[in-house]
């Protein structure tokens, strides 16, 4: 019985830590040797409820979160990835993007169902990762500059926290 331990044990220690599944229907984008794409890292949720989305925009003040039709339209880069928010473990998800280059990148938490960004309920997240505070937030905030492969970063979700604004949940 203590060989069976022992030899489980050893196998579990090999084995290292398991890999978080990256999330979205760019998943794929994210495996090793593939790219161009973002692999973001979501820290800080309030819960585990609705959904997470990811919209890549241009990586100029102008074109940051204008609507998705217009960029499109205008053959400006835009792309969106919604997944539902996991229940638990760390939550990673996948956005490609055309080319190398650099891109304005917005997290946000919908945590009430609707298709609406509502302040009083919902999260929001910038690679910058500073504090949003009440004001929009400028494009300096969400850049994020990918190369040929996989870029990775780490977003801490924001919700609104009074007077202040928007800021993380934990301190």
């Amino acid at each position: 019985m203590i060989r069976y331990g022992l030899a489980v044990l050893a196998s579990v220690v090999s084995a290292g830590p398991a890999r978080a599944q990256v999330l979205g229907s760019d998943a794929a984008a994210c495996r090793p040797g593939e790219g161009p794409a973002i692999a973001v890292e979501i820290t800080g949720l309030k819960d585990r409820t609705g959904a997470l989305k990811l919209e890549l925009y241009p990586g100029d003040e102008a074109d940051f979160l204008k609507d998705d039709r217009d960029l499109i339209a205008a053959g400006k880069t835009f792309r969106r990835v919604v997944v539902p928010t996991p229940a638990s473990g760390p939550a990673t998800m996948c956005i490609r993007v055309p080319r190398p280059g650099r891109y304005a990148l917005l997290l946000t938490h919908n945590r009430d169902g609707k298709n609406k960004f509502s302040v009083w309920s919902d999260g929001a997240g910038f690679a910058s990762n500073v504090k949003l505070g009440r004001s929009r937030p400028k494009v300096e905030q969400a850049l994020v500059e990918v190369g040929a492969g996989v870029t990775s970063v780490q977003i801490a979700a924001q919700y609104l926290r009074g007077l202040g604004g928007f800021g993380p949940v934990t301190p």
